[in-house]
């Protein structure tokens, strides 16, 4: 294998990682962010200022909610320059850690483009946090895995950042939307603060199901092949093969995008031109480091497998 053959899988993974697959489930995602969009701009045009309302975006780990609001945030930011409010900003960060409301101001100062000393208080970084929302003409701020609000940072904690973004989205001079997205623990966040919740638009992307999934999967599959070149064999068109892949993506959009990348991969690197069950395989062994035993591209009774575990072994003989 030369470095060039690397080189070159490298890059066409990197292009498929890249492209986005639209799914049924993001269609209410842009259409609920479009409309809070929509408002916001006509609030600025006419010199309104009403409250802004912010959206949120639950669903379980590996369900591709990140890489859902990433393309949702890329999308809007190019159609605000289409549209001539190329000035107007969308600022996306992580929670950072600890979440306390001077760390989240911190991390949020330095998302705009400003340094600040850790030893000012929370209220003054709060202050500056909203001038810089205002001067960088900032329509939304995205916090991407906001259930840690809760679990890293103490109640009063939780209870003060909770404010502070109702706040922002009140503010009088500038309002500013609020999108978060999280695990299932950031519906217990906004459950525990109605004021906050009720200036949410809510969203839930669900677990897939193999009897409903199979076949949109296997369309996604062939899809990807199409991209990397690669014909799909006749093993992995079968309905069967769409189910085992949604068991081993623990019935997760986004881990079931990572394992057919992780496969077409495994085949580019063999020098291989069709994508086969022993590429997923493959991808499964090295992405769990289990044994055969429990890999679901291998045994028939796939299912019992837990797919959540790694290092999984079976008994072993003294």
């Amino acid at each position: 294998m030369t470095n060039d053959h690397v080189d070159q899988t490298v890059l066409c993974i990197a292009m498929l990682r890249d492209h986005f697959i639209r799914h049924d489930r993001y269609t209410p995602l842009e259409q609920v962010f479009s409309r809070l969009a929509e408002k916001r701009l006509a609030d600025i045009q006419t010199g309104r200022v009403n409250e802004a309302h912010g959206l949120a975006l639950s669903g379980p780990s590996g369900a591709g909610k990140s890489a859902a609001v990433a393309h949702l945030l890329k999308s809007e930011r190019a159609r605000l320059d289409t549209a001539g409010h190329g000035d107007a900003t969308i600022i996306s960060l992580r929670v950072p850690s600890p979440a306390t409301l001077k760390f989240v101001g911190q991390t949020l100062l330095r998302s705009l483009g400003y340094q600040i000393s850790s030893e000012r208080q929370a209220w003054y970084i709060w202050d500056l946090v909203r001038h810089h929302l205002r001067e960088r003409r900032v329509l939304f701020v995205h916090l991407d895995e906001a259930q840690d609000l809760a679990s890293r940072g103490t109640k009063h904690e939780l209870n003060s950042v909770a404010s502070m973004l109702k706040t922002l989205m009140t503010d009088d001079e500038w309002p500013v939307g609020i999108i978060l997205s999280g695990t299932e623990e950031l519906e217990d966040i906004l459950n525990h603060d109605p004021q906050l919740a009720r200036r949410m638009k809510t969203i839930h992307f669900e677990s897939l199901t193999p009897a409903a999934h199979a076949n949109d999967v296997l369309d996604l599959l062939e899809s990807y092949c199409e991209r990397a070149e690669l014909t799909p064999a006749a093993d992995i068109l079968g309905l069967e093969h769409g189910e085992r892949l949604i068991h081993a993506a623990a019935n997760q959009f986004g881990l079931v995008i990572e394992l057919i990348l992780e496969a077409i991969e495994q085949a580019l690197l063999e020098g291989e031109t069709a994508l086969s069950s022993t590429h997923f395989m493959w991808a499964y062994r090295l992405r769990t480091s289990c044994d055969d035993e429990f890999n679901p591209f291998i045994i028939p009774d796939f299912y019992r497998v837990d797919a959540r575990q790694v290092f999984a072994r079976g008994a072993r003989r003294s």
